[in-house]
């Protein structure tokens, strides 16, 4: 009876610990760097303005364009400054975080990769 209780006990321990381990497992990688990137571009990069959603981009295309603006000599626009602060390997943990998250909409950018509105 006693062994009977003891394989109970590590059960419930067991069952215990699932849980705990869970809740301990790293993030994403890039999903702390891509939090800045939530202020303009929407929690989870579904954008609620007229900035473009995130979500569900092509990682390369992300990586391309956050590049292109590290680099440019444009200064005038916020992510351009933004982009400047990540280095390269950032910049491709952010942008293959956001295409693992799903996209549908959200708002901000038309199929044509355009803001929309009365740009």
């Amino acid at each position: 009876m006693t062994s009977l209780r003891a394989c109970f006990f590590m059960a419930g321990l067991a069952s215990l610990a699932l849980p705990l381990s869970t809740a301990l497992a790293a993030p994403p990688a890039g999903r702390l760097l891509a939090a800045q990137c939530a202020q303009c571009h929407g929690t989870g990069g579904q954008s609620a303005s007229g900035i473009d959603s995130l979500a569900g981009e092509s990682a390369s295309e992300l990586y391309s364009e956050m590049l292109e603006m590290k680099y440019s000599q444009d200064t005038g626009d916020i992510m351009h400054r933004q982009a400047r602060g990540y280095t390269e390997e950032q910049i491709r943990l952010i942008a293959n975080y956001y295409a693992t998250l799903s996209g549908g909409g959200g708002g901000g950018g038309n199929d044509d990769g355009s803001k929309g509105g009365d740009d």
